[in-house]
């Protein structure tokens, strides 16, 4: 059996999971302080941060302002193309089918996670047929750093 570190690598490839997980842990507490929910992301490529985004759904009104959502868009203004293969994107909770499909459009290569949505998910948890079209077209990760991302789930949940 491969461990879960050689096959994220072999996969892919080598960075530094905690350093862009910790990132979007910090966009996350930001759209918590802001009022929303605690969800952020970054776009990585090449090892580079190219994007960080949170979620701002009601702090805006809009309802697609979520974190994947803003930083995909943030990554493609950036980069000045649509299509974002190479890139990983980090999010601290697991992506609604809305994101998933909006990921496989945009043709990144990869997508980490720290806390699955049993509710909500759409890449492994929920959503089985939006989950399996995913993970054909996109390598995913969960789990990193979720003990984090879960106390922060926690201390917004305890705080309403």
């Amino acid at each position: 059996m491969v461990s879960l570190q050689r096959w994220v690598a072999a996969t892919i490839g080598r960075v530094n999971y905690e350093l862009y997980m910790g990132a979007a842990l910090a966009e996350a507490r930001a759209a918590m302080k802001a009022g929303d929910k605690a969800d952020g992301a970054v776009a990585v490529l090449d090892e580079a941060m190219v994007a960080r985004a949170r979620n701002q759904v009601e702090s805006t009104g809009d309802p697609t302002a979520h974190a994947v959502m803003a930083v995909l868009r943030e990554a493609a203004r950036r980069l000045g193309r649509s299509k974002l293969s190479g890139m990983v994107i980090f999010a601290t909770n697991e992506p609604c089918t809305m994101c998933v499909g909006a990921l496989m459009e945009s043709d990144v290569d990869g997508l980490v996670f720290a806390l699955p949505d049993a509710a909500n998910g759409a890449a492994g948890s929920a959503h089985g047929s939006a989950s399996e079209a995913l993970r054909r077209r996109v390598r995913v990760v969960s789990g990193i750093m979720q003990a984090e991302a879960a106390e922060l789930s926690e201390g917004v949940t305890s705080a309403r």
